[in-house]
């Protein structure tokens, strides 16, 4: 049997986590670091072994321990909360990944604009610029060669909440050619020390150019790998495996599609009283998938994610019109608190 990958933590939300722990576990074993895998996520795994990735310093002599006695061929991580943690363990084992210190400083954007190598950044707070459209780089590392596999479009709700509403991917989209966008991608890559990984790196589009506003040292959340590889064809989830254990992944495009997923919230905190979803969802042309994502009953907030649906179609327009539709399906009651109470 090929070497396993180690992974610190699945995630705990089925919906978001569960695309790409199988796309790892298609290349290869997987086996988990965590307290207690999700009932959701044992099928995708080879092993467990009952550690705490937050546990730091204890975690990773129990992972290196455990690899003294079983070979491991590279570590990952879904979370932000763990990255840091998998980059240590990955450099004591001599496996490849981002250096500690560059996980760390992904980790703290300010730090990174404050530091000498990264005064060349165009990076910015994204309170410095209200309204500016928000976009992410998917970028993949190659010993040094920094390849911007898509560009993921976020449409933001109204404040206060600005929570994200949608993501779009489309292989089509024009800022893959934007030099000023290029550059600022590159900088920062250079700045943070990476010659290896997959990088989700935030920027604002104002009027200055693109400014970076934050660096996801993994694999980004939100469906938005199965964006890139419904669209694209890349994927990004088996690009960051074949890296973590010293592989060249192929990240030619294969498809020119575009794909979104779109999420709904409640309009005010309470009490979920009715959440249904019509089977006439999955019908609509273009759908891919709609999940809910609570359950009756539940005391929600208006941050707080009833369902997610995702659509593929030809462009942009097209996932739009899909989504639209397929919204339709959904219905959701929420008695607001001084009513629930």
């Amino acid at each position: 049997m090929p070497q396993p990958v180690l992974l610190l933590g699945t995630g705990r939300r089925r919906a978001y986590d569960e695309f790409a722990l199988a796309r790892v576990a298609a290349a290869r074993p997987v086996l988990l670091v965590d307290a207690a895998p999700p009932a959701w996520a044992r099928p995708h795994l080879t092993g467990h072994l009952a550690a705490d990735p937050g546990k730091g310093g204890a975690t990773a002599s129990a992972v290196v321990r455990f690899a003294a006695r079983h070979r491991v061929r590279g570590v990952l991580t879904l979370s932000d909360e763990y990255a840091v943690a998998a980059a240590t363990i990955a450099a004591q084992l001599g496996l490849p990944g981002l250096s500690p210190a560059a996980a760390a400083a992904c980790a703290d954007p300010a730090a990174l604009r404050a530091s000498p190598a990264g005064r060349g950044v165009p990076a910015d707070d994204p309170a410095d610029h209200p309204g500016a459209p928000r976009v992410c780089a998917e970028t993949v590392v190659l010993d040094g060669e920094i390849r911007i596999a898509a560009i993921t479009r976020t449409t933001l709700g109204p404040a206060p909440a600005g929570q994200p509403l949608r993501h779009t991917v489309h292989a089509h989209d024009g800022l893959l050619h934007n030099r000023f966008l290029r550059l600022a991608v590159d900088r920062t890559v250079h700045a943070l020390g990476v010659d290896l990984g997959v990088l989700h790196i935030g920027l604002l589009l104002t009027d200055r150019g693109p400014r970076v506003t934050d660096v996801t040292p993994h694999l980004p959340g939100d469906l938005i790998p199965l964006l890139v590889r419904r669209a694209t064809g890349v994927d990004l989830a088996q690009a960051a495996a074949a890296l973590a254990t010293g592989e060249l992944p192929d990240t030619t495009p294969t498809r020119q599609r575009a794909a979104a997923v779109q999420f709904a919230y409640p309009t005010a905190d309470g009490r979920l009283d009715r959440l249904e979803l019509s089977p006439d969802a999955a019908r609509e042309p273009g759908a891919d998938r709609m999940i809910l994502t609570q359950d009756p009953g539940a005391h929600v907030t208006v941050t707080d994610r009833l369902a997610l649906w995702a659509a593929v179609g030809d462009t942009p327009s097209d996932c739009a019109d899909a989504l639209h539709r397929m919204g339709r399906h959904l219905t959701a009651v929420v008695a607001p608190l001084a009513t629930a109470a």
